[in-house]
């Protein structure tokens, strides 16, 4: 068992409480008893969070939409692990989803593992989804620090050109400038 599901499931261990539903979901091995349980009637969070991680490590694109509700969700937690499947699925539909997670305005408070997954995959979708985000974060008095952080030091990460304009302006910003600095000195020229 990988650290990552171990964590996830000792952390469900205790939302599930003495469900016998969750010892089965987490021994089962074949995919489409798992694949019924992420699309059947009254099933918990918890345990549709489950099936749908175990689907998207094994490469099962049953998994994806679920995958993609549970990164814009509210629980951090539940983002990161649905970030981590995500990028392990294969689905080529992902960075399309986390490109229109990461920009979506409504939803900026929950940006920061779409942002990330993002930079991870290195699709095309990446780098414009960054700049745009990174562009709207560099208002005054914007609370959304840490997606803004996590677009600067993706766009270093990634190393595209195309970043420069909005990473000088983001030199601006004091909480921004040192991260900034060292995406800039990634850029290639």
């Amino acid at each position: 068992m990988n650290e990552e599901l171990r964590s996830l499931t000792e952390r469900l261990r205790s939302e599930a409480g003495a469900s016998s539903t969750y010892e089965r979901l987490v021994t089962a091995e074949d995919p489409d008893v798992l694949a019924a349980a992420l699309t059947a009637p009254g099933q918990p969070l918890w345990a549709r969070e489950l099936v749908a991680f175990r689907l998207g490590l094994a490469g099962d694109r049953r998994a994806f939409e679920a995958l993609v509700l549970l990164l814009n969700h509210r629980d951090p937690q539940r983002c990161a692990s649905a970030a981590h499947a995500l990028a392990r699925l294969g689905d080529p539909r992902t960075a399309r989803a986390a490109a229109a997670l990461a920009t979506n305005e409504l939803r900026v408070a929950y940006a920061l593992h779409p942002v990330r997954l993002l930079v991870e995959l290195r699709a095309p979708e990446a780098v414009p989804a960054l700049i745009t985000t990174l562009g709207r974060r560099l208002r005054p008095h914007d609370p959304y620090r840490r997606v803004a952080l996590a677009c600067v030091e993706g766009l270093g990460t990634l190393g595209d050109v195309r970043a420069s304009p909005v990473l000088n302006e983001a030199l601006a910003h004091p909480a921004l400038a040192e991260a900034a600095v060292h995406a800039l000195a990634r850029l290639p020229g």
